[in-house]
């Protein structure tokens, strides 16, 4: 299987890598000092389920790449409007794009550049960084993949990647019901992000705070209650799950979003808590765990949005 990797940092470069490990023609799609490391000597893998270093091919530009069977979005979320315009090389025949990005809106982002028959949800449940140029951590998490047909089929194309990724010897499954599992993500994603970043501890260090623990709390209930005005219904299982999964990762484990912010990197805050903010201000519902976070981290995201630019 060729595949596409747009975005080799903490999740496209360890699910690549470890895509190539099983013999898949993989090629990464990256920039500046990371790209050159991995040209010279290859994508390095740190983890506690084995390190690995692999050779892939790498560019700077999408149209390079040529037609993949499938193409991997990784990048932030700030980036997704930009990729989705520059993929179209990659894609031929029934090639398939799976968005394993943080947030709710990247696939309809990615749908209206190249259709909605082409683009496959995915979440991936990983702690993992670029530490340093061509290496990627995995720090914590079980490294697992779920993802699935938008409309809930069962494709030929999303079996035959969820064979190549068990081949690999990745932790994958896929769902009919991708829409519910991107919005139980989102409830986490959002209290980790936020309550790491704000508080810069790790997040078991959040849990074990009874103050902290309640706003993640908080955050997961924001989350759920507006999911439901969305028209997707979550379980009442959903803050118990985000909670027994902060209890049990690694005790060093932070958010990318805490990475990003101390790396002095511009911010996922849009994709994230802003969203939340947006879209439950639009139907009349309260979230001021999320606008707190918000308020915090938003000047942090002005100012570097803008030198990036």
């Amino acid at each position: 299987m060729k595949v596409g990797i747009v975005g080799a940092g903490g999740v496209g470069g360890y699910f690549g890598a470890r895509l190539a490990q099983a013999g898949n023609d993989v090629c990464v799609v990256a920039r500046g000092a990371h790209l050159a490391a991995i040209r010279e000597g290859g994508l390095r893998i740190r983890s506690p389920k084995g390190d690995a270093v692999v050779a892939v091919a790498a560019t700077e530009e999408p149209g390079s790449v040529g037609a993949c069977d499938v193409v991997l979005v990784c990048v932030k979320s700030y980036d997704t409007a930009s990729v989705a315009a520059s993929i179209g090389p990659m894609l031929a025949g029934d090639s398939a794009i799976v968005s394993l990005q943080n947030g709710v809106d990247n696939e309809d982002l990615i749908a209206a550049q190249v259709g909605a028959e082409r683009v496959l949800g995915g979440a991936a449940f990983i702690f993992s960084s670029i530490v340093a140029p061509g290496v990627v951590e995995h720090t914590g998490g079980p490294a697992r993949l779920v993802f699935g047909e938008l409309d809930g089929t069962r494709s030929a194309r999303a079996e035959r990647l969820l064979d190549h990724l068990r081949a690999a010897k990745i932790d994958a499954e896929l769902t009919s019901e991708i829409r519910r599992v991107l919005w139980t993500k989102f409830a986490f994603i959002c209290a980790a992000a936020g309550m790491t970043a704000t508080s810069r501890l790790t997040l078991r260090e959040v849990y074990n705070c009874d103050e902290s623990r309640e706003m993640f709390v908080r955050i997961v209930d924001e989350v759920v209650a507006l999911a439901c005005l969305e028209g997707i219904p979550l379980g009442d299982d959903v803050r118990d799950d985000a909670l027994r999964f902060a209890a049990t990762v690694d005790s060093g484990s932070y958010s990318s979003l805490y990475h990003d912010l101390v790396a002095g990197r511009p911010l996922e805050l849009d994709s994230l808590h802003g969203a939340v903010v947006r879209r439950a201000a639009a139907r009349g519902l309260p979230t001021p765990a999320c606008q707190s976070v918000d308020a915090i981290l938003r000047p942090s995201t002005a100012g570097r949005r803008a030198a990036r630019s």
